[in-house]
């Protein structure tokens, strides 16, 4: 990986598995501000996840789309690594997770039990960054983690749809973030037209622990309520997270602060694609500005 890109992560906090690999590990804000005592993510409250025992990793930094809205650098991108195999990915997330988290120790707000606990993490979310579906061993690294007891989380843009079908996590997540194919484009600015990729990907979550994850940023993708209800409905996956953009880190670079939707509006959002689908508001966190929709089975 390049190493001015390498140098400007791991002041960001990334823990690399190896110097020659993306794969990387870096604690998110929930994770330590719950290992603190303080708040979990909307994932354990929808969940049931324990925040302060989650890894938050990739098995590579490279993506096929440049979202408007992604939090990460499109400056620092990966151009040439070598392949991580997944039982060194394995084998190294929690002495990664460990070193990240290694300040915390002598925290005045941190209990040694939990401290201990998050030592001995039991959820893996690939979720970190970039897109896990460009990294070509994932079904086995998901298989790895499942045989040592972690519950996964796989979060994709549902641009390859061949390997999401191989792929056996706990749940999955598929990010539907237009209600058609212009908007799709605007926004998301693949390399290639994946839009019906995409669809391919929503498809096949039918039979599955499956969400579908859209990110709302106002003035892009706020409209049309009815036509994501149709995608949602006939995806068939369980649940349906719709999210606020948060204005926060590179994507303040292309995208203004009042993009960002407050909760009420997001929530006013959810509950017009509700009334077009089956699917009912299962609960929200309007911390995260993010309403949980559940089908009606």
């Amino acid at each position: 990986m390049h190493s001015e890109a390498c140098k400007a992560l791991r002041r960001q906090g990334y823990q690399f598995v190896s110097s020659s690999s993306s794969a990387a590990v870096k604690p998110c804000m929930w994770n330590k501000r719950a290992l603190k005592g303080g708040e979990m993510c909307y994932k354990a409250q929808f969940y049931g996840i324990e925040s302060h025992r989650c890894v938050q990793m990739t098995p590579t930094l490279r993506c096929n789309q440049q979202c408007l809205f992604c939090w990460r650098s499109f400056e620092h991108e990966v151009t040439e690594e070598e392949e991580c195999p997944p039982a060194e990915i394995i084998g190294n997330l929690r002495r990664l997770q460990k070193r990240a988290l290694s300040g915390y120790k002598v925290s005045p707000y941190v209990t040694p039990e939990r401290f201990a606990e998050a030592l001995r993490p039991t959820m893996v979310a690939i979720s970190l960054s970039g897109e896990p579906t460009c990294y070509p061993h994932l079904p086995e690294l998901i298989d790895g983690l499942n045989a040592e007891g972690y519950t996964t989380f796989l979060v994709s843009n549902g641009t390859r749809p061949d390997v999401l079908a191989r792929c056996r996590p706990y749940q999955v997540y598929v990010s539907l973030d237009a209600p058609d194919r212009e908007t799709y484009l605007h926004l998301c600015r693949p390399r290639e037209d994946y839009w019906d990729l995409v669809q391919e990907s929503l498809g096949g979550l039918a039979g599955r622990r499956s969400a579908i994850r859209t990110t709302v940023v106002r003035g892009y993708n706020d409209f049309a309520p009815e036509r994501y209800a149709a995608i949602y409905q006939d995806s068939g996956a369980r649940f349906v997270e719709v999210k606020g953009y948060m204005y926060l880190g590179y994507s303040r670079n292309r995208l203004q602060r009042d993009q960002m939707p407050e909760h009420r509006d997001v929530r006013a959002f959810a509950a017009k694609i509700a009334d077009h689908c089956d699917y009912f508001i299962k609960d929200e966190s309007p911390v995260s500005r993010v309403v949980c929709l559940e089908r009606n089975v």
